[in-house]
């Protein structure tokens, strides 16, 4: 019989079986790739792929450069009316919502403001008192005016002062007494020279030696300066 040899065991060891891991993990990584390529990948042409649409106008007919440019126009046209209308919108509510705290504060205001006190009706104007245009209007008129200076004086001291030194006349000139002669004549109801009746006119009555009123309130204003009062007159002063 013939001798065969029979091979002997060949140990594989450890590097052997993770190389023949990596070649199985490999082959079964390609044949994934296969099955998932398309089978007709490599005769799909230009024919399959798919069309362009252009755009068509409202007439069904594709739309010319004009056609787009006029659309353009329309597009920019509207954007700019409805950015025109946003800020009219904004500016009315920013207007709104300032106008309401006026309004409140406005309405605040109408209700605490106090109530107007009704205004009193004006005093009527005093009317001048009227006085007689006689001796005993002349006498009292000038007694209302010696009161309101503070210049003393009575009715009776002034009646009895005049009915001595003029009886009553207020346009007596005396042209025959010292004064006469030094050309200085004692003039009106109560005699007063103008030097004295200048020195002693009262304001408010006329600047006119024989003027009633005038001659009467200095000729008291001077008596009063020299003796107190025209009261403490009893003869020429």
């Amino acid at each position: 019989m013939p001798n065969f040899a029979l091979p002997r065991t060949v140990r594989l060891t450890r590097t052997h079986k993770v190389s023949a891991a990596l070649v199985a993990t490999a082959g079964c990584a390609a044949a994934l790739a296969f099955t998932a390529a398309p089978g007709n990948a490599a005769t799909t042409t230009a024919a399959d792929a798919p069309a362009v649409v252009k755009p068509v106008g409202a007439n069904g007919l594709p739309l010319t450069a004009k056609d787009r440019a006029d659309d353009g126009k329309q597009a920019r046209a509207v954007a700019s009316s409805v950015a025109v209308g946003l800020k009219v919108a904004t500016a009315e509510k920013q207007d709104r919502a300032a106008e309401q705290p006026a309004n409140r504060s406005i309405e605040r205001k109408a209700l605490v403001a106090p109530k107007t006190a009704p205004k009193a009706p004006k005093a009527p104007k005093a009317t001048p008192k009227r006085y007689a245009n006689n001796l005993d209007g002349w006498i009292r008129e000038s007694l209302a005016i010696m009161k309101a200076k503070g210049i003393p004086g009575s009715y009776e001291g002034l009646h009895r002062n005049i009915m001595r030194e003029s009886a009553g006349d207020p346009n007596a000139v005396n042209d025959w007494d010292i004064n006469a002669i030094n050309g200085v004549p004692s003039k009106g109801l109560l005699q007063v020279i103008q030097p004295t009746f200048d020195a002693y006119h009262v304001s408010g009555t006329p600047h006119k030696l024989t003027d009633p009123i005038a001659n009467i309130t200095a000729a008291a204003n001077y008596a009063a300066d020299r003796y107190g009062s025209i009261d403490n007159v009893n003869s020429a002063y």
